[in-house]
């Protein structure tokens, strides 16, 4: 039987936004009148086909029923522990404590320097912060859990009283329950849950919100040779049947944010059409996150324009993802890409 799958696009925002609803011309993503939609592409494994919201009663009675489910998810109000995405993006700080991370490893793991990258992240205007001890960069060995925790404790030690959301970019169940008593608010497990068998059981017990991520393969073989039949629709098969699986393990609630995994175990083609189609993931009914500061792609499409801090490919990037409605950008440089998203947003709110 022919699946199909629902993609918006044609966003608006802001005042135009709020016009188009009140006209009823377009419809609000997750309920927010700042940000909206007219049209939508139906997308199955052979074909897309795009049309206007106000056609969609002219689409036969089972397409019809199947978008018009989607739609319900997709304009549905988000509710989250302790995140609003009345403003969206939300920016999540990247605080990498590892002497090998491909961007800024070995830059904030020495004394007090994970605790003051973590305050300055703040203070420019991240809303989560993401800390990690272990690179999962391609190529990168894995780090033994000890070495991964010892990293990570003390910068974990000091902002445990701070009313900032937490995020802890670990595989490693062990590491999660060492965490904690650090009143940490997020797992960002990269593997997608797949490398610790006991991580499952620690989410379920703990009930903690999470991150699925997609990865293909691991650190070591993910960028060799990455092939997909359909890469958004693979993914996107991906999401719901990890979803269904831990629905089926007990996991019940609904703070849960998916992240497609922007160069791991993708090429540049199937980088590229991820981003561009970003929009179909909002169907499946969770917050989007994506991750794709200073990554090789930017350099791949910039070829003699590379940089080291790849500044303008994510500051790009980010206003992309923005304008395809994702809830949440993981970026190394907050304060730039909250200065674009600020000057973005003045010309259209």
């Amino acid at each position: 039987m022919e699946k199909y799958y629902t993609r918006v696009c044609n966003f608006y925002f802001g005042k135009d936004s709020i016009r188009n609803i009140k006209k009823k011309k377009s419809l609000p993503l997750n309920g927010n009148k700042f940000i909206s939609f007219d049209e939508i592409e139906i997308f199955t494994r052979k074909k897309i086909k795009r049309i206007h919201i106000k056609d969609i009663n002219l689409l036969n009675k089972k397409i019809k029923k199947k978008v018009k489910k989607d739609l319900s998810i997709i304009t549905k109000k988000k509710f989250f522990k302790k995140l609003k995405f009345t403003k969206i993006p939300l920016l999540m700080g990247i605080v990498n404590l590892t002497p090998d991370s491909f961007s800024d490893g070995g830059m904030f793991n020495k004394k007090n320097q994970g605790y003051i990258r973590c305050k300055y992240l703040v203070k420019k205007g991240c809303d989560l912060i993401d800390i990690g001890g272990e690179s999962t960069r391609p190529g990168s060995k894995e780090v033994k859990k000890e070495i991964e925790w010892n990293r990570i404790k003390g910068t974990l030690k000091q902002i445990k009283k701070s009313k900032n959301f937490k995020s802890i970019d670990t595989r490693k169940s062990w590491i999660m329950y060492k965490a904690l008593k650090y009143k940490i608010d997020l797992i960002n497990d990269v593997s997608g849950l797949n490398y610790d068998i006991k991580t499952t059981d620690f989410l379920k017990k703990t009930k903690i919100p999470f991150v699925i991520n997609h990865m293909k393969g691991d650190a070591k073989t993910m960028q060799k040779k990455p092939s997909y039949s359909n890469v958004i629709l693979d993914i996107y098969d991906f999401f719901e049947e990890k979803i269904k699986e831990i629905r089926n393990k007990g996991i019940i609630h609904n703070n849960i944010i998916l992240d497609p995994g922007i160069g791991f175990g993708k090429n540049l083609k199937h980088n590229i059409t991820l981003i561009k189609n970003i929009s179909i993931f909002h169907s499946l009914g969770f917050p989007i996150m994506l991750g794709y500061s200073k990554k090789r792609f930017i350099k791949e499409l910039a070829k003699d324009n590379d940089s080291k801090d790849r500044l303008g490919g994510t500051i790009s990037s980010s206003l992309y993802a923005m304008m395809q409605g994702v809830q949440i950008l993981r970026v190394h440089d907050v304060n730039e890409v909250n200065q674009s998203i600020k000057i973005f947003k003045s010309f259209n709110y």
